[in-house]
């Protein structure tokens, strides 16, 4: 069965509102941040709605070991140039865990930082240091790295640095990988040669290491290093592409997750209104790709 979900808001009743919004989707899975994505102000956590959202995945067969958590955007563990920002942003991811712990994620997507005016392998170095006083607590939840596209001074863009990271970690029980497919077309990786990809990086890391796919294509050629994604089958990737990452068989036991952008009242639209993740969800799970869907969702959202 194809583990399928989206992103979706942790709106006015938490992590409820997260189960909520995937099935509308008709989704079985999701990823969801605790907060706004581009800030650290987080609430208390209502342990209510938390059994309410538990109940309601179980009436739906959600699978709670398979929903993923997002760290915010701005926290960045490569550079300690700023000793009492890195330190926040440790803080921070700890509390982070400790939140996933309390509503029952054992799995949180982090990018892995910045390397400004530092070199990269400063960056990567301080990293490892980070995550290993991060993973020295006493929570259950993981640690997923994210696969980034390479733009500016972005650590974790080559299988090379995303190992050196996973390697470098001293607790391995808590430590993963999320795949990312616009970045990693972004960052130089042939989507279309999935195989050969993990081939290369499962000769640095055991394949099990990997925990997520985000599922996007991309509106960038191979190794643009820009970082912008694109509808499904409105990319450079390709519907059949990302059909084929979706149902490898090497793969099939874990979370697949779109972050592809919502669309508005025309492709060149800057203001995107409406989400498309209950077509895409379905033409994955149909295997058919309908070339006229951003359409449709136009049609239907703006009755």
């Amino acid at each position: 069965m194809l583990i399928i979900g989206s992103h979706v808001s942790y709106g006015k009743e938490g992590i409820l509102s997260s189960v909520k919004e995937a099935l509308s989707y008709n989704a079985n899975t999701f990823m969801f941040y605790t907060g706004a994505p581009t800030n650290t102000i987080r609430k208390e956590i209502d342990l209510d709605i938390v059994k309410k959202a538990k109940e309601l995945m179980d009436e739906n067969n959600i699978n709670i070991n398979n929903i993923i958590c997002h760290a915010p955007y701005i926290v960045n563990l490569a550079n300690k140039t700023d000793m009492d920002k890195w330190n926040f942003s440790i803080d921070f991811i700890k509390n982070e865990l400790h939140r996933c712990d309390i509503l029952g994620i054992d799995k949180l997507v982090l990018h892995p930082g910045n390397a400004v005016k530092i070199s990269k392998e400063e960056g990567l170095n301080n990293i490892i240091e980070a995550l290993n006083i991060i993973l020295s607590d006493n929570s259950k939840c993981m640690i997923l790295l994210e696969t980034m596209a390479g733009k500016g001074s972005e650590c974790g863009s080559t299988i090379e640095e995303i190992t050196s990271l996973v390697n470098g970690t001293k607790n391995q029980d808590r430590i993963g990988i999320c795949l990312d497919t616009c970045h990693l077309n972004d960052a130089g990786y042939d989507m279309t040669s999935f195989d050969d990809f993990l081939d290369k990086l499962t000769t640095k890391i055991d394949i099990t290491k990997i925990k997520c796919i985000h599922l996007n294509d991309s509106k960038n050629d191979l190794d643009s290093h820009k970082d912008r994604h694109a509808n499904l089958g409105k990319g450079t990737i390709g519907f059949a592409t990302l059909l084929n990452i979706a149902y490898n068989e090497r793969l099939k036991d874990i979370p697949k997750i779109l972050e592809t952008p919502y669309i508005g009242e025309s492709d060149d639209s800057k203001e995107r209104l409406y989400p498309p993740y209950k077509y895409e969800i379905n033409m994955l799970k149909n295997k058919k790709y309908n070339p006229d869907y951003l359409d449709e969702i136009r049609k239907e959202y703006s009755k």
